[in-house]
């Protein structure tokens, strides 16, 4: 089978943006392109993963179609098509499309109930006409009962999507046409009109649901068209996107946040200063449905809406979330049903790194079209239930009752814990820069982020109440509070130690016994985590400190002389660890000659030794 667009007339094979297919938005996409032109040197060529910057588009098809069997390519032309299009006969044919960039959109949403086929320009171009022609062609000589174009609105696909089907038209072929607008972005509207951005998604699905259940292309066109003005999107962005083989397309200090932007590595509205996610959601919000916006979406207290937070690209599926939990309680706090939440990567924008949040007024009758099935591969599998008052949260199990033991503390060695517990936070928490830039030599630099959280997360336990006057109690409970609070594999290891330690300490407390302890919790760690002494982690701290702890077991142990003398080994153990090779934790698979650093476990575990025992000898007057 030939590749899309092969070595065809008419169809141009350079991937710069096409500006007539912009709207007119505030900065022209000639000015941006002069812009990006003639920024400092600093802005570089972006690196793509493509064979071709020429071929990429026709590859990107290609490699779709290969991998599902429900579609196919219409040879000659850069055009994707239902496998089953024999299928459709007597049924109204939908087809889409627009530039190269947006995927998943438009290939990913051919199916039944939703597109019967689309067709793609080079990177964020319009298709060419003969291409659209074709594609017209094809599903009427399959014998379906007419075909809708369903076209964003841009300049480029509103003309050659128009004289395609007026070409088609003059064949005797029955093609009707609807122009999606949803950008919310704009107070005034333009002459040109709003721009079509991922809400056009929601029409395919609406237009493929009525034609998958036999509704005529009239009908079609009608109701779809009247969908579409229940509807607004707003996108916001970090940064830029980069068209292949370029560099981007314009640019944002880390201070900026750029609203109100297209689909198409254009500039927005207006930039904003960056934000938390609740502010920045509340103020695309706030715009997109403002009354005194000229292209809001009318959605008020009491009405039920889908709401769509699409990826533009780049954004991780954490910040994704993030956004989502943003939306729905914005708009559930201003008495808004959420009927459907569909969150994923519906529209992007190459790699841009941003979101576009969509909105669209719903009824039941709508409801059950968005919900008709669909065998689009990038269609989301929702559940067919109201987002809204349903409940999101189940009662966590009650603790053990050995661990709801009285917490009530007394007495000199309860405070003296406190004390202690409050130096090993503080110390940590000077010690967070550190400790990350030990970090990033083999990780991923948030070892002193992970130990600031959990020492943040005991000085909070501390104010809500006192400390167990039980020394098993308190590691038992601080082994829960860092499981639960500090994270990671550090989190892990003290928990498991923790929990190891405290349970000698439940008969007796005598120096002995801590010795035990200590032997316990060194146990745990090496039996779960699989680090020994000598592997560059921090079990060399606590193990050189253990070792001089067994002089604790014999009778007559002083205290603070042998404390001392385990804090001094756990130094140099932690010191020592830069001239070994790290056979355990995330630091085994760097190279041994870029590790000429401690270990960030193992100075950190020193440093709690170095604070409890400066508390302790302060509270003797040493």
């Amino acid at each position: 089978m030939a590749r899309p667009g092969a070595a065809r007339p008419g169809v141009s094979a350079t991937l710069g943006v096409d500006s007539s297919e912009e709207t007119g938005g505030p900065r022209p996409r000639a000015a941006i392109s002069t812009a990006a032109a003639s920024a400092p040197d600093t802005l570089q060529t972006s690196k793509k993963l493509v064979n071709s910057v020429a071929g990429c588009a026709d590859d990107a098809l290609t490699g779709l179609v290969a991998c599902n069997p429900n579609l196919q390519l219409l040879q000659g032309h850069r055009v994707a098509l239902r496998s089953d299009l024999d299928s459709l006969r007597g049924r109204v044919a939908l087809l889409s499309g627009g530039g190269s960039g947006h995927e998943p959109a438009h290939a990913g949403f051919i199916g039944k109930g939703m597109l019967t086929g689309v067709i793609a320009g080079a990177v964020f171009t319009s298709p060419a006409v003969g291409s659209i022609l074709a594609a017209i062609r094809a599903v009427a000589q399959a014998g379906t009962a007419g075909t809708l174009l369903i076209v964003k609105n841009y300049t480029g696909d509103r003309l050659n999507f128009g004289l395609a089907l007026e070409q088609a038209r003059a064949e005797g072929i029955s093609v009707e046409m609807v122009v999606i607008g949803d950008d919310s972005a704009f107070t005034t509207l333009k002459k040109a009109g709003r721009r079509g951005l991922c809400g056009t998604v929601l029409i395919h699905k609406v237009a493929g649901a009525l034609a998958e259940a036999g509704v005529g292309l009239e009908e079609i066109t009608k109701r779809v068209s009247a969908v579409a003005k229940a509807m607004g999107t707003l996108g916001v962005s970090l940064s830029s996107c980069s068209v292949p083989g370029s560099k981007p397309t314009f640019e944002l200090s880390s201070e900026e946040v750029e609203l109100g932007l297209g689909i198409h590595g254009e500039a927005g509205v207006r930039r904003i200063k960056m934000a938390t996610t609740d502010e920045i959601v509340k103020l695309m919000l706030d715009h997109m449905t403002s009354p005194s916006n000229a292209s809001h979406v009318p959605v008020k207290s009491g009405s039920s809406v889908v709401l769509m937070v699409n990826n533009l690209g780049g954004l991780s599926f954490l910040e994704l979330g993030i956004v989502a939990d943003a939306a729905v309680r914005c708009l559930e706090g201003r008495g808004v049903k959420i009927a459907r939440a569909l969150v994923g990567t519906f529209m992007s924008a190459l790699e841009m790194p941003g979101v576009s949040i969509t909105l669209l007024l719903v009824d039941d009758s709508l409801l059950k079209l968005i919900d008709a099935e669909t065998s689009a591969s990038a269609w989301p599998v929702t559940a067919k239930v109201t987002v809204t008052g349903r409940i999101r949260s189940r009662a966590a199990p009650a603790e053990p009752p050995e661990t709801l033991v009285s917490t009530a503390g007394g007495g000199a060695s309860s405070k003296q814990m406190v004390l202690v517990l409050e130096r090993v936070c503080t110390t940590l928490l000077g010690l967070e820069e550190r400790l990350n830039a030990l970090d990033r030599a083999a990780g991923d630099g948030d070892c002193g982020t992970t130990h600031s959280r959990a020492a943040r997360a005991i000085q909070e336990w501390l104010k809500a109440g006192p400390a167990p006057a039980s020394p098993s109690q308190l590691l038992s409970r601080l082994s829960v509070l860092l499981l639960e609070k500090m994270g990671g594999s550090s989190g892990a290891l003290y928990g498991l130690f923790l929990t190891a330690a405290a349970q000698p300490l439940k008969a007796k407390t005598d120096l002995p016994t801590w010795s035990a302890a200590m032997d316990a919790g060194l146990e745990a760690m090496q039996k779960y985590g699989k680090a020994a002494p000598g592997d560059r982690t921090m079990l060399d701290s606590l193990w050189a400190a253990g070792q001089e702890l067994q002089a604790w077991k014999r009778p007559g142990a002083d205290l603070f002389q042998i404390l001392t003398k385990a804090v001094k080994s756990a130094e140099a153990a932690a010191e020592a660890t830069k001239n070994m090779e790290a056979g355990a934790g995330r630091a085994s698979y760097i190279s041994s000659a870029r590790l000429d650093q401690p270990d960030p476990g193992a100075v950190a575990a020193a440093a709690i030794l170095r604070a409890i025992l400066e508390v302790l000898q302060g509270s003797r007057g040493v």
